[in-house]
């Protein structure tokens, strides 16, 4: 089992899931976090079988992940 870092953000109308990482767009959604988080660990389970091992060769490979919000000017 290999530990992958997701993202999953709350929207008005449900979540969206999707790792850090991997090489491709790779996204699961849900009504809840939970579903989100499933959705998204079968949508990786079915990348890697499709495209091969090959899309968790990130280079180099994600330590941590923050998240950060800043005013931006526009």
């Amino acid at each position: 089992m290999r530990q992958i870092k997701i993202i999953v953000e709350k929207h008005p109308d449900g979540y969206v899931a999707y790792p850090l990482g991997l090489k491709g767009v790779i996204v699961g959604q849900g009504d809840t976090y939970e579903e989100a988080l499933s959705d998204v660990k079968s949508a990786i389970r079915f990348h890697i079988e499709t495209f091969g091992r090959e899309i968790l060769e990130a280079e180099p490979p994600i330590l941590e992940a923050f998240v950060a919000e800043a005013g931006v000017e526009v």
